[in-house]
């Protein structure tokens, strides 16, 4: 029997679309806001508790107040801060949790951690994450600047965001010091000329040991030499002067150097009650918003030396276990909003600046930024910015304190 021929198919490539439609789902993956969308859903009722340095009143406000209640209106998360004298204590008991396989319902959900504390938990696998590419606000971020693409030397790699930056400022009294000393050799001249006048916190007081980190690259003679990898005979060499120097100044220091200020609290306090002429903060706009509050003369500016203050960014970070990462991601992206930042860039507020680029904004934004008044003693941006040194990596920062307490406080 014969059989009839086939016939075409009358539209192949309707076909064709037809399975490619068909197909599209098997080779794409969720966009970045698709996936937000899922987090900010799983995130709704959680409570995110914060761990975080609790030694600043404006900072705990900002957070507990402004942060917390915007959190809590738009995104139905409970922002619940938990504050610290000290973060290490945290990172220890994140890494005794995970030795012990306690991998789940943590209670730490969001961390305030940068330095030493981010390289152990890096080197330990105590965060979650990778997770700051997930964050919408990321954008407004360059991620590819050195200071927020390493943290005291450690790449980030995703695993902590971004939140705020910071440099270290003098702060002196144009009526008492109308001439002040505008290098780190200056006022090593300054404080033997005037014995008693000046004082530094006793690291590993974060303010006190960024001090000595200063004299380091001082008597070290190199900045960029103590950027790459850890050199710990030309390290040695060159902490043993650094004591060397921190020894010799002792005797012209505050109460002859037989002992420190506890904090850069104190030594804030000692500044103002006319004790000491200098007090310096890790802080740029610290004098204004302590001018602001009245615990400071309206005669108080601050400045950099000629050849830089040490400069870094901020981060928070998620542990491995936290029991609301979804909550920690939302608390963690809103801290980059632009109106997050402008708020706490505020003097009256906190005065931190941020870390946003300006030009990654939309232009009503950056008008806004442009317009915030920074008080009468916070310099420019042009003037830190061109004034910027790196910090060490983190070995040189942690030796470093460590030296000091043999090798300068228990040697006096």
């Amino acid at each position: 029997m014969k059989t009839s021929p086939r016939r075409p198919t009358r539209y192949p490539c309707l076909q064709i679309l037809i399975l490619l439609f068909l197909l599209i789902p098997l080779f794409t993956t969720p966009s970045l806001a698709d996936n937000w969308q899922k987090t900010l859903a799983a995130a709704k009722g959680q409570t995110v508790d914060w761990f975080m340095w609790g030694g600043s009143p404006a900072v705990n406000a900002y957070v507990n107040g402004y942060v917390a209640d915007a959190l809590a209106a738009r995104y139905d998360v409970k922002l619940r801060q938990v504050p610290v004298k000290d973060i290490a204590e945290i990172v220890s008991k994140l890494l005794v949790e995970k030795q012990a396989g306690k991998n789940r319902d943590g209670k730490v959900d969001l961390m305030w951690i940068n330095g030493e504390n981010f390289r152990t938990c890096k080197r330990h696998g105590l965060l979650h994450g990778p997770f700051a590419h997930q964050l919408p606000n990321l954008k407004y971020v360059d991620t590819e600047k050195p200071a927020v693409k390493n943290d005291f030397g450690e790449p980030v790699e995703g695993l902590e965001s971004p939140w705020g930056s910071a440099q270290v400022v003098m702060i002196y009294d144009t009526a008492r010091t109308p001439e002040p000393p505008r290098s780190v050799a200056a006022l090593i001249d300054w404080i033997r000329a005037h014995p008693g006048r000046f004082a530094y916190p006793a690291p590993p007081d974060f303010t006190g040991s960024v001090f000595v980190r200063h004299l380091f690259y001082h008597v070290a003679g190199s900045v960029d030499a103590w950027q790459g990898d850890f050199d710990r005979q030309a390290f040695a060499k060159a902490a043993d002067n650094t004591y060397a120097l921190l020894r010799e100044l002792a005797p012209a220091l505050w109460r002859q150097g037989s002992t420190y200020p506890e904090s850069p609290v104190r030594m804030a306090q000692l500044f103002a009650d006319g004790e000491i002429d200098f007090s310096f903060s890790y802080h740029q706009a610290e004098a204004s918003k302590k001018i602001h509050d009245g615990l400071f003369p309206d005669t108080v500016r601050t400045y950099v030396f000629d050849e830089g203050t040490i400069a870094n960014t901020h981060f928070v970070a998620i542990p491995f276990n936290a029991a609301d990462t979804a909550g920690a991601k939302v608390v963690a992206n809103f801290l980059l909003s632009p109106e997050a930042q402008l708020k706490k860039a505020d003097p009256a507020v906190w005065g931190d600046f941020p870390v946003l680029e300006a030009g990654r904004l939309p232009e009503e934004w950056q008008q806004k930024f442009a317009a915030l008044e920074r008080g009468p003693a916070t310099l420019p941006d042009a003037v830190l910015q061109g004034h910027q040194l790196p910090e060490p990596p983190s070995e040189i920062l942690i030796e470093l304190e460590k030296g000091w307490q043999r090798k300068v406080l228990k040697a006096q």
